[in-house]
């Protein structure tokens, strides 16, 4: 097989100690710098009441950033920018942006307009830290690659976990300790961010193009993957979001005595652990075919919104392995949509395609996160999430489609 080239460089060029190493500086820079996501929604309590917020207004502290990443990453396909700068620049300089904004807010904020005003920066920014980081990851692996962005996924999940971690440890009542400590870990992964060297599958510098997402969004194949993705998106990140609120109010039927670390801890844990879901579903996707296993994983989260009206109120040994199950699987998937899109777009171009998928995934996401509340008004908490199991349903026939298609045989090697 020909090696591809890359300004001179071949593959025999870097060692596999350097691809693995590189793997592990990316995945740590996209787990620090992912914390930022979630740090005001772990200090949402404490905010909300300092304060005066509304219920409306603390869910706009988590719905602001996921708009504001839409807009991010749609400038930044628009743009191509994530084929056009070196995404090792944009990481850094994004990971910087996103961390000054939510210092800010520890800083300065004392009302709802200006902190949702610095969530939605801090979603801007956040679009020029995952979508490169996966392009960077694409750049070291041809072989092993549903392996390796199930790494990055896998960091960015736990990543995204850690401002409840914070929270539970020492943060409660002290939203600046969560705020500050977030934006102290953006800060150090985004200088991890440029120690990170091109591999030999990066493509070089592209034009900008502005046919390139005309042209991406024609392709079918692509299509199909990333009706996966927002299918699989559609559940991720509601249930992210409100997964403490279901568990306190789970808890209150049985009269349990939770305390807010637990709660904070728990909720740490059911979105953690999906690290490990990503990291094991990638091996398997690059040894049994990406299709079959984003539908089994879709299979398993779906029915797992259901499952959680029928445990609502179970006991406290109950509630908490199904919680974690559930947040095994719901993310298991993610990378693998991905790495579809890296397997099936146009190489030069890759960037703006994982960018764009992104983009309109996160944009649905700010739907299921506002639907779930509304949901739970009219049918409680018990039921509320299964709402959400339309999605992986539809985005499982979706990758069976794609399954069917000639052109999955680019993907996995082969093996769908």
């Amino acid at each position: 097989m020909a090696l591809q080239k890359t300004d001179g460089r071949t593959e025999r060029q870097f060692s596999t100690d350097r691809k693995w190493r590189a793997l592990l500086v990316i995945a740590l820079a996209e787990l620090l710098a992912m914390s930022l996501w979630f740090s005001a929604t772990a200090a949402a309590p404490e905010l909300a009441a300092a304060w005066n917020l509304t219920p409306a207004e603390t869910a706009w502290l988590t719905v602001a950033v996921q708009l504001g990443f839409v807009a991010g990453a749609l400038v930044s396909s628009v743009l191509t920018l994530s084929d056009v700068v070196q995404p090792r620049y944009l990481f850094a300089g994004s990971a910087l942006v996103g961390a000054a904004a939510t210092a800010a807010i520890a800083g300065y904020v004392e009302s709802a307009a200006p902190a949702i005003a610095l969530r939605f920066l801090t979603g801007v920014a956040l679009a020029g830290v995952y979508p490169p980081g996966m392009k960077m990851i694409a750049g070291w692996f041809r072989s092993n690659r549903g392996f390796a962005i199930g790494v990055l996924v896998g960091a960015l999940t736990v990543g995204s976990a850690l401002p409840h971690l914070l929270r539970g440890v020492g943060g409660v009542g002290r939203p600046r300790v969560v705020l500050y400590g977030a934006a102290a870990l953006a800060v150090v992964g985004g200088l991890f961010a440029l120690f990170v060297e091109e591999g030999p599958y990066q493509s070089p510098t592209a034009p900008f193009d502005p046919r390139a997402v005309g042209r991406l969004l024609g392709d079918r194949a692509t299509l199909l993957a990333n009706g996966g993705y927002f299918g699989h998106m559609w559940e991720l990140y509601a249930v992210w979001t409100w997964i403490p609120t279901y568990l306190f109010a789970s808890f209150a039927v049985r009269g349990d005595a939770v305390s807010s670390e637990l709660a904070s801890v728990l909720a740490f844990g059911a979105i953690a652990i999906g690290g490990l879901g990503a990291m094991l579903a990638g091996r398997l996707a690059d040894r049994l075919g990406r299709t079959a296993v984003t539908s089994a994983s879709m299979v398993v989260s779906g029915t797992a919104c259901v499952l959680a009206g029928l445990l609502f109120g179970a006991p406290l040994p109950v509630v908490v392995p199904f919680v974690l199950a559930w947040g095994f699987a719901i993310v298991a998937d993610s990378a693998q949509f991905s790495t579809c899109v890296t397997e099936l777009a146009e190489p030069s171009y890759v960037g703006t395609a994982l960018t764009l998928q992104t983009a309109i995934g996160f944009l649905l996401t700010t739907v299921s996160i506002r639907l779930i509340p509304v949901v739970a008004g009219v049918v409680g908490w018990r039921w509320a999430f299964a709402s959400l199991a339309v999605g992986p349903a539809l985005g499982t026939l979706a990758m069976l489609r794609l399954r069917a298609l000639p052109d999955a045989r680019k993907l996995a090697g082969g093996r769908r």
